[in-house]
């Protein structure tokens, strides 16, 4: 059997599911968050899109290591 191809795109392609993970699990917190009290909603909303934006950074990252090398 021959493979051709890079094997990092593959391994790219496992670790982004990490930060897709997160991600789901960033906006659970934030709707749960927002629903027990919405009043808290002004605090809560920068603090979810910070930790979406580290999140996604994370992937960028690993994409553009994967290109690299």
């Amino acid at each position: 059997m021959n493979m051709t191809g890079s094997l990092n795109v593959i391994g790219y392609g496992i670790a982004a599911i990490g930060p897709a993970i997160a991600t789901g699990m960033i906006f659970a917190a934030y709707i749960s968050g927002v629903a027990r009290q919405p009043e808290s909603r002004s605090v809560l909303q920068p603090i979810a899109f910070l930790g979406f934006a580290m999140a996604e950074a994370l992937a960028l990252f690993g994409l553009v290591l994967a290109f690299v090398l």
